[in-house]
């Protein structure tokens, strides 16, 4: 059998840069090599796009905190069009061969967004994971809460403000409403950057100030208290969903260190120790979730479990973490499917998608 011509885009100008390289080392050593051939394609931090030809490309890889990866002179562009080469080597201007299908790993801004995958389809190349439209809605807290809602899901209360109405922002009438501690976030970020939980006043607004940093939309958000439960989904048309697992924090909540960088920053239980009526429910309200959002290839979606029962949806990851310990593939190996064949999947829902959507009409004629 002919092996597939994968590349792997990782990196990327996000504030979740060296978690995408984390990322992308593991699905590097659990691609099969026996089926693939990996062609690495590294974004810098200004956005330059770097070839590498070998698969020991990380500096500092025993230290999350200072991953990097080697940059090279080898800068690479994607050119869109019907053409068959679609990726052009800046120095020699020439092409490399074409590619079976690209497995996006950029979390985060320009990678999670719905950018990458516009160009993507531009360029007429099948991808990992969700579209445009899928992404860009999952990737701003504040629409899809809008959507999930309107859905009939229950989500936490909350109050969206914009650089623009900076100056209506009131701490003692939002926290009349929202209760303290509360929550504010960037709209727009992942892995809980820019996140703070807040008490107090002077907490509140060094809080919004820092979210500002990260977005041009932020979001307030009350406490929610219960047990935090993903579930990972699978699919196109017909997604399924994994056994639900459970972080347990053990500081104020589930932070960007606790998830990257300190290993005992949580406990993961995986699966959760759940009823089967409560796996059930979850299950059915991840894809639920998935489909309102326009998701596709994958997601990782997140709850609270309330102690009266109810669940609170909080978000959705179109471009989950693929680390060591990111919750997305370990909940499919405790559901049965390997690290391995979970890639193996995600290649193939990316390539069925290309065909389906390649055979719709391009013209009235």
């Amino acid at each position: 059998m002919k092996k597939k011509k994968v590349g792997l885009i990782f990196g990327g100008k996000s504030t979740e840069h060296e978690v995408s390289l984390q990322s992308a080392k593991n699905i590097i050593e659990a691609m099969d090599k026996t089926k693939y051939d990996v062609f690495l394609i590294g974004i810098d931090k200004k956005g330059r796009w770097h070839i590498k030809n070998n698969l020991k490309f990380l500096l500092n890889s025993s230290n999350p905190a200072l991953l990097e990866f080697e940059k090279n002179k080898r800068e690479v562009a994607i050119v869109p069009g019907e053409n068959k080469n679609q990726i052009l080597n800046l120095d020699t201007q020439e092409y490399f061969d074409q590619l079976d299908v690209i497995f996006p790993i950029i979390h985060g801004t320009f990678g999670e967004d719905g950018s990458l995958q516009g160009m993507l389809r531009m360029a007429n190349i099948p991808f990992v994971g969700s579209s445009v439209l899928g992404s860009a809605i999952s990737m701003d807290k504040d629409t899809s809460k809008r959507l999930l809602k309107a859905a009939g899901f229950n989500v936490a209360k909350s109050y969206t403000f914009t650089q623009a109405n900076k100056n209506e922002i009131n701490f003692e009438e939002i926290a009349s409403v929202l209760g303290l501690p509360l929550f504010i976030k960037p709209s727009n970020q992942g892995s809980s950057v820019g996140v703070n939980k807040v008490y107090t006043k002077l907490e509140f607004e060094t809080g919004i100030e820092e979210a500002f940093k990260f977005d041009h939309k932020i979001l307030i958000e009350e406490e929610i208290v219960g047990r935090e439960i993903e579930c990972s989904i699978l699919g196109n048309d017909y997604p399924i969903a994994s056994l639900p697992g459970e972080v347990i924090s053990k500081g104020d909540f589930y932070s960007y260190h606790a998830k990257y960088i300190d290993e005992n920053g949580a406990i993961l239980e995986i699966p959760a120790k759940l009823n089967n009526n409560r796996i059930t429910k979850i299950q059915e309200l991840a894809i639920k979730a998935f489909q309102t959002l326009n998701c596709e290839g994958l997601a990782r979606v997140d709850f609270f479990l309330r102690k009266d029962d109810s669940v609170v949806i909080n978000e959705v990851n179109t471009i989950p973490g693929f680390t060591k310990r990111s919750m997305y593939p370990k909940l499919w190996e405790a559901s049965g499917i390997s690290y391995s064949q979970l890639i193996d999947k995600l290649i193939e829902l990316a390539i069925e998608r290309h065909h389906r959507d390649s055979g719709f009409k391009k013209s009235l004629n």
